[in-house]
């Protein structure tokens, strides 16, 4: 099973959030042999998610995280080096999107991320911007999609 998380750069309610995503992830991982977690690394949902991953895998060994970079430049491969040898990721993919121009780098990502995905687990509250833009993308490729959203309101 693959996850892709994807929601808001900003998160005002961090620990309700957090919470909603270990329940939906406890609640969708048990049964597979092994579980792919695919994080973007920016802003406050995919923190988020990525502390809540390096949780549950404590208990789930089996959960496997693994960075998606948009970039392919020198300095994003030091990042990522670093950040697979300090432990928040297990391992990095870089997308084939590198005849994508700079500006669209990270939508192509997104997209490339849901599609290769079983699962999206999306903090999405509002109709505009990137993250409402990959739900979207989501809902055309008719993916199984958990808004946490309508999850942690009602908590």
């Amino acid at each position: 099973m693959t996850i892709t998380f994807l929601g808001h750069s900003f998160v005002s309610s961090r620990i309700k959030i957090k919470k909603a995503v270990n329940e939906q992830m406890l609640n969708n991982i048990s049964k597979h042999e092994s579980v792919l977690c695919y994080l973007g690394g920016y802003g406050d949902f995919d923190e988020i998610c990525a502390a809540a991953c390096r949780e549950i895998k404590k208990e789930y060994p089996k959960l496997q995280l693994i960075y998606v970079t948009p970039y392919f430049n020198l300095s994003t491969q030091k990042r990522i080096k670093e950040m697979i040898n300090s432990g928040p990721y297990d391992d990095s993919i870089f997308p084939p999107i590198e005849k994508t121009p700079l500006k669209f780098e990270i939508s192509k990502r997104n997209e490339w991320m849901i599609k290769n995905s079983d699962l999206i687990i999306a903090y999405v509250n509002h109709t505009y911007g990137g993250a409402y833009k990959s739900l979207s993308t989501a809902i055309r490729m008719k993916k199984k999609i958990l808004n946490i959203n309508e999850y942690s309101e009602n908590k």
